[in-house]
């Protein structure tokens, strides 16, 4: 078996870069590039918005909560791969910043409900705006070939998506 060297290592010109590279190697430099597209998308809005960031676990909560109003801090600590009293922290801090509102369950008043604020869901759909809006700029200056290749790799980055949730195939196995 023939040893792979640098030059055996995908690039972005890569007919066939998958085929050739190893495994680890291939996986490396995929993640490498989605980090850095994420990265500089985050950089880009965060210039270029007129509101202050939130932190990385503020906003996934934020998100969380928006797209699951009511859920529980339990189930969000449990979702976000968090400590439950981490989660309570981030909860404080954006109800202290009127994005949340913390509720008690009908079914049991010891559990608090976590919903989002017309202020969260308009700040959220303002900077997902905006990113679309600053990657859509980037990608019309891009080849052609590049959008085609990059539109044509969204099927195959979200089943990749999935299978990272997943990557010991439990969820198939049992399915």
């Amino acid at each position: 078996m023939k040893d792979l060297d640098a030059d055996a290592r995908p690039s972005a010109s890569g007919a066939g870069a998958a085929d050739r590279a190893a495994p680890q190697a291939f996986a490396a430099d995929l993640l490498t590039a989605i980090s850095a597209v994420r990265r500089t998308t985050r950089r880009a809005v965060r210039h270029a918005s007129p509101t202050e960031p939130l932190p990385a676990t503020r906003s996934e909560l934020l998100r969380l909560t928006v797209s699951r109003p009511g859920i529980s801090v339990a189930e969000a600590a449990r979702e976000l791969r968090l400590a439950p009293n981490t989660v309570s922290t981030i909860v404080g801090a954006l109800a202290a910043q009127g994005l949340i509102t913390r509720g008690r369950s009908r079914a049991d008043g010891r559990t608090v409900r976590l919903s989002p604020t017309n202020k969260a869901r308009q700040r959220l759909t303002q900077w997902r705006d905006l990113r679309a809006e600053l990657a859509a700029n980037a990608l019309a200056g891009l080849p052609a070939g590049d959008r085609e290749a990059l539109g044509a790799a969204i099927p195959a980055l979200m089943r990749l998506a999935e299978r990272m949730e997943d990557p010991m195939g439990v969820k198939e196995a049992a399915g």
